[in-house]
């Protein structure tokens, strides 16, 4: 068994450390990701690099075709729509099942988070945003009984994630994602669900307008249609 578990485990180290090129810009979108080459980079064959890929496909940020290989996807706007027209049908619903769940120890972990993604901020650290943005949300649905579409919406979060450093990447936007995600835990902490829920919606909204005005500009600047 000793043979798979290593195998599965040098897959998941390349697909964290592609992801992370990705979503830092080393590999931009357009550029070819050759398992051959990828291979020899990280010392192993090709088989765990095109796991990676198949990985990286199923959360949008590679397309793989029969001509090219291994794509790194063009930024979308339909995409945008599609992951949050689902994370605002699924997020609010999960949390209005955890919330009125929470413990005292939950809310340390949410404030916890809190404190992690202002140092962040603070600190300029765009690697780190989006991961925390991710734990945020997912602490927040951490006692909703809905073991499915907790893995759908963290797949979610993940495909956003290259669209949210670049909504992020303002004074302004990183300013209100704090105040915001610090209402949230307020609302839940006085018991108020229902507003938590509506305030959530009304969240994920706001991200979706504001990364729709940055990535519009940006693929217009580059002539993507």
């Amino acid at each position: 068994m000793s043979a798979p578990l290593k195998h599965r485990t040098l897959s998941a180290m390349i697909t964290e450390r592609l992801r992370q090129a990705i979503l830092d810009g080393t590999y931009s979108a357009g550029s070819q990701l050759r398992q051959d080459a990828l291979g020899e980079a990280f010392g192993v064959s090709r088989i765990p690099v095109r796991e990676a890929l198949f990985q990286l496909e199923a959360e949008g940020l590679v397309r793989i075709t029969p001509q090219k290989g291994a794509i790194v996807s063009e930024l979308s706007l339909d995409e945008i729509n599609d992951v949050f027209d689902l994370r605002v049908l699924l997020e609010p619903r999960m949390l209005r099942q955890s919330a009125p769940r929470f413990s005292a120890e939950d809310f340390i972990v949410l404030d916890g988070i809190q404190k992690r993604f202002e140092a962040a901020i603070a600190a300029g650290n765009r690697s780190e945003w989006g991961q925390i943005n991710a734990e945020f949300h997912m602490a927040m649905y951490v006692n909703a009984r809905q073991p499915r579409t907790q893995s759908i919406v963290m797949a979610l979060l993940q495909t956003s994630d290259r669209y949210t450093r670049m909504q992020l990447s303002n004074t302004e936007a990183m300013g209100i994602a704090e105040r915001e995600h610090a209402q949230l835990i307020a609302l839940c902490r006085g018991g108020h669900i229902e507003d938590a829920a509506g305030f959530l919606e009304q969240h994920i909204e706001a991200v979706r307008g504001d990364l729709l005005r940055v990535v519009g500009r940006t693929i217009a600047r580059s002539g993507v249609s």
